[in-house]
């Protein structure tokens, strides 16, 4: 006995667990046993006992908390990979060596533990820097504009180019995005080289797809992107096969250039004649943001020699009213600038309220900069005309009820355009750093078409119950849907 008695005094603690137990550790060991042998029998367990099991879980993780100020690094690989039982305690479980291989969420039987997910939040109370906040998981659907990433498939430089204007918000507006892009296209275009044994109208096709798909993953495409894609597939599809490379090239370019000077740029002369009638002598016009037509038919007006001054409304983050402030001003025209807070105090002297649209519907309803609904709104309440200034292209088949179901939201922080104020800027780094603060900046908003009086297009006045006349009157083809 004395023979056998002496190597277990000095045998290491490894060594010591392998022979039988002496009456020091029977107690720790059989505490080991219990734990590892618990989460077997779960599925033998019935539902009250396994909701026990889990409540004195949760009650041994907090009591651990309240004991040591902060989960230790072997408390915390414990909770995560198995969880300690109500019957035994931490230290058992942590001299088992057989525990720590298990993956997270199972148990010794290979199944999922219910309520391991709620016992892993509790050792991180706070969400980590690189999760989603719980409040704006309802949001989760919007697009959100980032940096591209790694380019997949053959993209061309000037899309590269072009998707971090887009993502950084250097090119804005509807038209703005939608002549750059196509322009970008007419230089994808001329530099496509036809693969032997095939034909342009069937591989440019494919070739066009990783362009889209880049300018995708930098920004959601608005409807006229859209549009424009749509109808520039037909025409690649409808080109002469037997048309020489480069002649088929440059046809399908004029095509291009015909159509931002059709359904952009001469759209754009017929609203500004057609709007500026509207405008007399001693107005007081109201416009919130900027919408490039707007600004284009306020401009017209005033050199046409009307006398009249503009209210514009605007709202961060984009606050896109200064930049046609400095262009109406660079007019003369008298102007007030205003934050959406102000908008009622002026109102009484509002005759009319000239806004854009980013696309229109077929319900009526403008879709439109954030802040356009309510501005609708309060100047209806007030009997002031509500005029739409929206090109035929921007229409959108789709009936859209809200906001809500798709939208787009801005970067957080935005950008500070150059004349925002310093204090403005450290007011914006002191939100950015207030971890339990969370800002969204959804883009667009939708107008119903109760709250608006007229919509000008190039075809001319329509009501907002007419709108869906547009595609009859113009051909789908022309529309681009």
């Amino acid at each position: 006995m004395q023979a056998h008695s002496s190597p277990q005094i000095k045998a290491s603690p490894v060594k010591s667990q392998a022979n039988p137990p002496s009456s020091t550790n029977a107690n720790a060991l059989a505490n080991a046993q219990t734990n590892l042998n618990g989460p077997r029998s779960q599925k033998h367990m019935t539902k009250a006992e396994r909701r026990e099991q889990q409540e004195a879980q949760r009650a041994a993780k907090a009591a651990a908390k309240a004991a040591s100020g902060q989960p230790s690094a072997i408390f915390q690989g414990i909770s995560t990979k198995n969880p300690p039982s109500a019957s035994g305690s931490n230290k058992g479980v942590a001299q088992l060596p057989a525990a720590t291989p298990k993956k997270p969420g199972k148990g010794a039987d290979g199944k999922a533990l219910k309520g391991e997910h709620k016992d892993n939040h509790l050792s991180h109370p706070h969400p980590m820097p690189d999760e989603t906040p719980r409040g704006v998981r309802i949001f989760s659907h919007f697009g959100t504009p980032k940096p591209p990433g790694v380019t997949k498939g053959d993209v061309h430089p000037a899309i590269i180019r072009l998707g971090l204007q887009f993502s950084e918000f250097k090119i804005t507006g509807a038209n703005a995005r939608c002549i750059a892009m196509l322009s970008a296209f007419k230089t994808v275009i001329q530099d496509y080289v036809t693969p032997p044994s095939t034909t342009l109208s069937r591989h440019l096709m494919a070739h066009l797809s990783p362009q889209i798909t880049y300018l995708v993953s930098a920004r959601p495409l608005s409807v006229t992107m859209g549009n424009a894609i749509r109808q520039l597939k037909l025409e690649i599809s409808g080109s002469d096969i037997d048309l020489p490379e480069q002649d088929a090239k440059d046809a399908l370019c004029d095509t291009i250039d015909n159509y931002i000077r059709d359904r952009i740029l001469l759209a754009d002369q017929v609203i500004q004649e057609t709007a500026g009638k509207k405008i007399k002598d001693g107005d007081v016009i109201l416009t919130y943001a900027r919408s490039s037509v707007v600004e284009k038919v306020l401009l017209n007006s005033w050199a046409d020699g009307k006398q009249f001054s503009v209210v514009v409304v605007d709202s961060k983050p984009m606050l896109e009213g200064k930049s046609l402030l400095k262009s109406l001003t660079a007019a003369s025209i008298p102007c007030t600038y205003l934050l959406l807070p102000s908008l009622p105090s002026v109102l009484p002297h509002i005759t009319t309220l000239f806004v854009g649209a980013h696309s229109l519907h077929a319900n009526g309803a403008v879709f439109s900069r954030a802040g356009t609904a309510m501005v609708a709104m309060m100047a209806k309440t007030r009997n002031v005309p509500v005029v739409v200034c929206c090109e035929t292209y921007k229409w959108a088949e789709g009936v859209r009820w809200d906001g809500v179901s798709k939208n787009e939201l801005a970067p957080n922080p935005f950008p500070p355009s150059p004349t925002s104020s310093l204090a403005s800027s450290h007011h914006s780094v002191q939100l950015k750093q207030n971890s339990n603060l969370t800002i969204l900046n959804p883009l667009y908003d939708l107008t119903p078409p109760s709250c608006i009086t007229a919509v000008v297009t190039e075809v001319g006045v329509i009501p907002p119950s007419s709108i869906s006349s547009i595609p009859g009157a113009l051909g789908r083809g022309m529309v681009g849907i």
